[in-house]
């Protein structure tokens, strides 16, 4: 199983992600973990201290764009995609909208372009993981809005003004992307679980043949 999970900050990729990885305990038998390094100053499976997060957004825009990029990288080597699942949150979408957007770096006139990185990113996916499935989360930006004040993310990279702008981002990126596997889940009024039977439904088409006999195994014992 290959994901990636995007959509603008707030939608529930996380929580999406969360109940994926207990579906698949249940369903394929399997540990599955989801790879989210990508909202800076949130760019480590452990959480930074708090410390440490101010001395990450203290980091000039040329070494955020450094690490960043060997982040992205890092995740899209053979050594993850030879594994049975590889899951992410964001990725190189993500780094595309909210790198030139807040952290001053991969706009087209950075010798790093996101947009340029982005098609080797997805030139490489396309080669080592073609059953790797997009899954582009949405909400509308009253639904946003509301959980930003009812639950508001430490180290948010949003404004609240650009909610719109972001989504939109977002929808374009995904629109675009080269990856043949994609759904869309509109969360806005969904809970997580009806969210996870939405996606267990449209993943139904995309099941790589080791995958189905997973389930198969798994619903034998």
């Amino acid at each position: 199983m290959r994901l990636i999970l995007i959509g603008c900050e707030y939608v529930g990729t996380t929580a999406l992600g969360d109940a994926i990885k207990e579906w698949a305990r249940e369903a394929l038998g399997a540990e599955v973990g989801f790879h989210e390094h990508w909202k800076i100053p949130h760019v480590a499976h452990s959480e930074l201290t708090d410390e440490e997060q101010q001395q990450y957004l203290a980091l000039s825009p040329r070494l955020k764009e450094l690490m960043q990029r060997n982040n992205l990288e890092y995740h899209i080597q053979p050594s993850f995609y030879n594994d049975r699942d590889h899951c992410m949150v964001g990725h190189y979408i993500e780094e595309k909208i909210y790198g030139p957007m807040y952290f001053g770096y991969g706009g087209p006139d950075d010798p790093q372009d996101r947009a340029i990185v982005a098609r080797h990113v997805e030139r490489s996916i396309l080669e080592l993981g073609p059953d790797t499935v997009i899954v582009h989360l949405k909400a509308s930006p009253d639904v946003i809005r509301k959980r930003m004040k009812d639950a508001p993310h430490q180290g948010q990279v949003i404004d609240e003004k650009d909610v719109e702008t972001v989504l939109q981002r977002f929808q374009e990126e995904y629109d675009n992307a080269v990856f043949f596997n994609r759904m869309e889940i509109d969360t806005s009024t969904a809970t997580v679980q009806e969210s996870l039977a939405e996606w267990v439904e449209k993943m139904e088409p995309f099941w790589m043949d080791a995958d189905r006999l997973r389930m198969l195994t798994r619903r034998a014992r």
